[in-house]
């Protein structure tokens, strides 16, 4: 080989290395491009994240302050309650009394029409 053909060959190599090193530049700069926006969504991803769950924090929050409430209520009412059921339960027994009371005046009664009917009517 003559010199100026070693010297073209050597231009060509260099141009070729220089064209391979531009286009390993483009690639990592895309990569680079591609790795920097798949951090901007994560990094909105994670923002997202943290902001609904300070909603959720700030729900339980309230939903505990409820719950609190609703038992402080709760222990309010239950001698209400037990009130109520022991006057039922005193209603039922009087009911009861009641009706028994009642049958036997009833029986009484009939008993007693019974006798005047058969008083008057001459067979007793």
């Amino acid at each position: 080989m003559s010199p100026a053909e070693i010297d073209v060959s050597v231009h060509r190599q260099l141009g070729e290395l220089v064209a391979g090193m531009r286009g390993l530049q483009e690639s990592i700069r895309r990569i680079e491009e591609g790795a920097q926006r798949a951090e901007d969504k994560a990094t909105s991803s994670r923002a997202g994240v943290h902001q609904r769950m300070d909603q959720l924090v700030d729900r339980v929050g309230d939903l505990e302050a409820s719950v609190s409430t609703l038992g402080g209520d709760v222990a309010e009412m239950k001698p209400v309650t037990d009130d109520v059921k022991r006057w039922k339960l005193m209603g039922i027994g009087a009911l009861g009394v009641t009706g028994i009371a009642a049958m036997a005046l009833g029986v009484s009664f009939a008993e007693a029409i019974r006798r005047i009917i058969f008083v008057i009517v001459g067979k007793g």
